[in-house]
């Protein structure tokens, strides 16, 4: 049983997409959800630096097209037809698996994200805020110590890894001193997303995710909100909208997964943090990172030897 995972903010690094758009199909997605977003995708993802990708409001867009269009050659450009059997998306990931799932057309997803991106980057810039990895310790104690910080859990993640995310005064206290046995490690993010300093931009998605067409989805799919599987398109995106400042709990995600039995997770581009995530979490399941163009292949095979569709 395979699950197909789109990854979340922070999975973006310099350069990511230069192997993919060699190819013709790749290139051809990419200018048509550029297109529906606004935004360079092609320059972002290939001359751009860490820097200026780290903005909200590029990052996200550049991840949903790279994950839509890293799907379309893997899945919908091989000879024979190949699916998944569930689709997750972490944090703004969630917002290509919806199109994945057929919740949302592409161009729909492009700009859906884009208003998300843009809302999130404004509410971001009203008040300094940022994010900490805590890796290690007892999660109900990490979870006691954050609130105690006067922080709150942005994404309980599994595998031993919690982000906390506020003040970026009080984040700056909480690393100084950690959780027992935890280490915390500020992350190079510009806000306290999925936390109430998010609160101003979710009027802003709200409204674009009110004029979308939802349709139920073709392919099952999962929430952050709880891990559970939702059979509604619109309902999905009034998760959407919430989880603007709500927790991602891919800690329930996982263990949905396992419960079902999946026995494969194939990380779309840029592949590595998901993956990581579940060697840590979901012993026994295999997993598969998509980082380039050259794992096209490679990756058709994992899919054929984990889908049961």
């Amino acid at each position: 049983m395979l699950v197909t995972a789109c990854p979340g903010q922070g999975a973006q690094k310099a350069g990511f997409l230069s192997s993919w758009l060699e190819l013709p199909g790749f290139a051809a997605s990419l200018d048509e959800l550029a297109e529906a977003s606004g935004i360079d995708l092609a320059a972002h993802g290939t001359v751009s630096d860490d820097a200026t990708i780290t903005d909200t409001a590029l990052a996200q867009p550049l991840l949903v097209a790279a994950a839509i269009a890293s799907w379309r050659e893997i899945f919908g450009a091989a000879e024979e037809p190949l699916t998944t059997d569930v689709v997750a998306g972490h944090s703004v990931g969630e917002i290509g698996a919806a199109h994945i799932a057929g919740i949302l057309s592409a161009a729909e997803a492009m700009q859906l994200v884009q208003a998300r991106g843009a809302a999130m980057a404004r509410a971001a810039a009203e008040a300094p805020s940022g994010m900490a990895a805590v890796v290690g310790g007892d999660p109900e104690q990490v979870l006691t110590a954050i609130a105690e910080a006067g922080l709150e859990p942005a994404n309980v993640n599994g595998g031993g890894q919690t982000v906390a995310a506020g003040g970026t005064d009080a984040i700056a206290a909480f690393a100084e001193n950690p959780p027992e046995r935890a280490r915390v490690i500020p992350l190079k993010v510009a806000g306290a997303f999925h936390t109430s300093y998010m609160g101003s931009a979710t009027e802003a998605v709200a409204e674009t995710a009110a004029a979308l067409t939802a349709a139920d989805p073709r392919i099952p799919i999962l929430t952050n909100a709880d891990g559970s599987r939702v059979e509604s398109g619109r309902a999905y995106l009034d998760l959407l909208v919430s989880q603007v400042t709500s927790p991602v709990r891919w800690d329930l995600c996982q263990a949905a997964l396992l419960e079902a039995g999946v026995t494969g997770i194939l990380e779309l581009t840029p592949g590595g943090t998901l993956t990581g995530l579940a060697k840590r979490a979901m012993k026994g399941v295999e997993v598969f990172a998509v980082k380039s163009a050259d794992d096209i292949e490679a990756a058709r095979e994992f899919v054929r030897g984990h889908a049961r569709s």
